[in-house]
């Protein structure tokens, strides 16, 4: 048995030798591309998430509140419908712990202030 009709890896024989020694080298080659692919792309990433900073320190010199912003943009993320059911149990629970006023059900319904 020749040596490239033996698997480095296992030391079983190869079977069909040629062609299974071609399929390894596809494999390899399709997955170093890949590898390098998401090398490339976490570059990019880290890239884009510095001049995300930037902006971040910009708008803090200019007086905005950042942690605010991030907030914003998280709930610009959202569909609407979903937006609006965190809210609503937001204050359900801020109710629930006592850091909203009670609102009277009729009032609430209504619009109305009691």
């Amino acid at each position: 048995m020749t040596m490239s009709a033996i698997d480095t890896q296992t030391g079983n024989p190869r079977k069909g030798g040629k062609r299974m020694q071609g399929e390894s080298n596809f494999a390899r080659e399709q997955l170093r591309q890949l590898v390098e692919r998401i090398e490339r792309l976490e570059e990019e990433k880290k890239t884009i998430a510095e001049d995300i900073k930037e902006v971040y320190a910009e708008a803090k010199a200019l007086g905005f509140d950042t942690r605010i912003m991030r907030k914003v943009i998280s709930m610009r993320k959202k569909d609407p419908q979903e937006r609006e059911e965190e809210e609503a149990m937001l204050a359900l629970y801020l109710q629930a712990l006592g850091m909203l006023p009670d609102v009277p059900q009729a009032s609430a319904a209504t619009g109305e202030e009691g």
